[in-house]
């Protein structure tokens, strides 16, 4: 499946379960993949491999769900930006991480 079939499907999965039904400010579903990121690093944290994953794939579903409502080209984007990325210089001049 390609990157934005599943942003389509994770739109309309979260369509059909309500959580479209009123208009939803970019500044809250930014927030939700947030949580999911905090979600993930606390699993990680306690060692806990199987929810680390799932909470991985939840920061997905929320960024497939964003993508999908706003009807970007996730896959577009991303393959531009990972050829611009080679294109950097060895730690991009100097960044610790």
């Amino acid at each position: 499946m390609k990157i934005n079939e599943l942003c389509r499907e994770a739109y309309e999965t979260a369509k059909s379960k309500g959580w479209h039904d009123k208009p939803v400010e970019t500044g809250t579903l930014l927030a939700l993949i947030h949580s999911e990121v905090s979600e993930a690093l606390e699993a990680d944290r306690k060692g806990w491999d199987g929810d680390f994953a799932e909470e991985l794939a939840d920061v997905c579903i929320r960024v497939f769900d964003l993508c999908g409502s706003k009807r970007i080209d996730l896959e577009y984007h991303i393959r531009k930006k990972m050829e611009f990325n080679k294109t950097r210089s060895y730690k991009h001049g100097g960044k610790a991480y």
